[in-house]
Parts: C-alpha cells; structure tokens; sequence
C-alpha cells in the first residue's frame, strides 16, 4: 500500500484532498482522498476516539508521502469538527482549509426548521380552551372558530416547511409562503435569511465579496431575536471559512469524495457482519484499494472476452 498503491493513486495527484473520520462501534476510520480524482489516498483505523495527537500523526505519514514524490497539497476540505484546523496548521502550514459547504447549509437549515416548529408550538398553546359538547353562547363559537384557524395555520406550517429552506421558490411557492406566514414576520424574515445564505455560496463572488456580505447579514439578523438559534449558527467562524473556495476555482466546496467512501463502507458493513475487529476492518479497506488499482486491468480482460466471444 504504501508503495505501488500510492505511486498510482498519487501519479494524478490534484493537489487537493478530503478528511474525514468514520465511527464504526468502538474504532473510528481516518481517511484522505483526492477531492478530484476520488482515489483513497491514506487511511488508518484506531481503536478510539481521535485526537489531534492522531491527526498531527496521520497528516505527518501523508506529508511524508507527498514529499518522497515531489508534490504539494494546495487545499483541505473537512467538516466543521474541530479536530482538523491545529493539526492541518502544524503539519500543512498556510494550506487553505475549506470546510465543507453541505454541512454548514445543513446546520443552518436544521436551525430554520426548528425555529419554524417553535411558532408552531406557540400557536398550539394560543389555541383556547373549549368545554366538552357543542358550543351554545356567542363567545364558545368564536372560541371555536379561532381555535380552528390556528390549528389550520399550524397544518399549513407543517406541510409546506420545506419553503422556508428550498434553494428556489416557484411564483406559486412563494404565494404560498406569503399565505401561511400571514401575521407571522418572524418567519418571513426566516426566509429571507436563508436566500441571503444561499447567496453567499455563488461562486460568480470572491471570498472578500461573500464576507462582507455575510457581516452585513450579521448585523442585521441581530434584531430579530424571534429566528432562534439560526442566529448563533450564522455566527459560527466555520461559516467564514466555508467561503474559501471562491477565491480558488479548483478548490472543492463539499467533501463528498471522502463521504462517499464512507457510505461505501456503511453499506459493506451493514451485509458483512464479520467485519468487526480493528484487523479486519483495516483489511476490508486495504482490499477495496486494491481493487480500485486493479480496476483498469479488469476492464481491459473484460473487453477482450467480449470481443473473443463476439468472434
């Protein structure tokens, strides 16, 4: 692995890889993989949680890689952890760290849809209290007539959540979003902010332009105390550095080739319920690198049985 593996998976090298770590029971799975070519580049298996002492470690057996084959990393793509920026400072130096695009719009949205279930939660306590039978005075069927509007606000609230954090609004989705939110600014201001967010990710901006936008957005959102914790997440500092891939065209947004290695695995492990010690969860991964180096061979066989039993 550390020879004929590596000359291969790193003779295309792009320069720019995806970290990140993989919790199966007890052992946790470091990975390193071109975030262009997709190819696993490094990976180990410990027997618990890591630490930066793990990282500093791992990050140095890669640099040792690089080094013995004259190249040089040009940017990292990790999550939000925070176990990943000192290490990446000791061993890479000014290397840019990236943090990975998908998971900082899913925290924020995950704020968005709490803050709207919140309103929903008040308006439920809002509803009135009503006596058992039917209502006979004036003022128990109004009771009833308002409680009805609320709980069909609250259904309304409940089945079109999904506007408040959708990328794009149809003419029709956006009327009706300015229907249920009808009385309700909070969430209008909920929406507005997430197409702000969006906004911030458009790579036709550098990273200057996306930042100052973003303490424009800051500064504004701080009046509204009624959007809940998305307020908090929107002051988050892995928020400023999931901005740096605009100054860099080549430098990937997402982790998704590192993510996609460990749905891989997930998948594995969830039919091969052998694969459950540190030995051979290492050797399961080393045999799918294998097979990743084998593949162009297997296809060329495959090609030339083919065409011999077309002959």
């Amino acid at each position: 692995m550390w020879t004929s593996y590596l000359d291969w998976s790193l003779a295309d090298f792009s320069g720019y890889i995806a970290v990140d770590e993989l919790y199966d029971g007890p052992f946790c799975v470091l990975s390193i993989v071109d975030n262009h070519t997709f190819k696993r580049l490094l990976y180990q298996v410990l027997d618990h949680d890591p630490d930066h002492k793990d990282l500093t470690a791992f990050f140095q057996r890669f640099r040792m890689a690089l080094q013995l084959r004259g190249l040089v990393l040009r940017g990292v793509t990790t999550d939000g952890s925070p176990l990943y920026p000192e290490p990446l400072q000791a061993v890479f130096g000014e290397v840019p760290h990236q943090i990975c695009e998908f998971h900082i719009l899913k925290e924020l949205t995950k704020a968005t849809l709490q803050a709207v279930a919140t309103v929903r939660k008040d308006l439920a306590a809002r509803k009135p209290t009503l006596k058992r039978g039917r209502p006979s005075t004036p003022a128990a069927k109004c009771a009833v007539r308002q409680g009805e509007r609320l709980q069909q606000k609250i259904g309304d609230l409940f089945g079109h959540r999904y506007l408040f954090v959708q990328h794009d609004l149809t003419p029709a989705e956006r009327r009706t979003l300015q229907h249920i939110t009808r009385g309700l600014p909070q969430l209008r201001t909920l929406r507005t902010v997430m197409e702000e967010v969006y906004r911030l990710f458009d790579r036709r901006c550098c990273t200057d332009t996306a930042l100052t936008k973003l303490a424009k957005l800051r500064r504004r959102v701080r009046r509204f105390k009624q959007v809940g914790k998305i307020v908090n997440k929107l002051r988050s500092p892995n928020l400023d550095k999931a901005l740096m891939f605009l100054d860099d065209k080549l430098l990937p947004s997402t982790s998704n080739a590192v993510e996609r290695g460990n749905r891989r695995h997930r998948k594995m492990q969830k039919t091969v319920y052998r694969v459950r010690t540190q030995e051979h969860i290492s050797n399961r991964i080393a045999l799918d690198m294998l097979r990743d180096l084998q593949k162009e061979g297997r296809g060329t066989t495959l090609k030339v049985l083919h065409k011999t039993r077309a002959e």
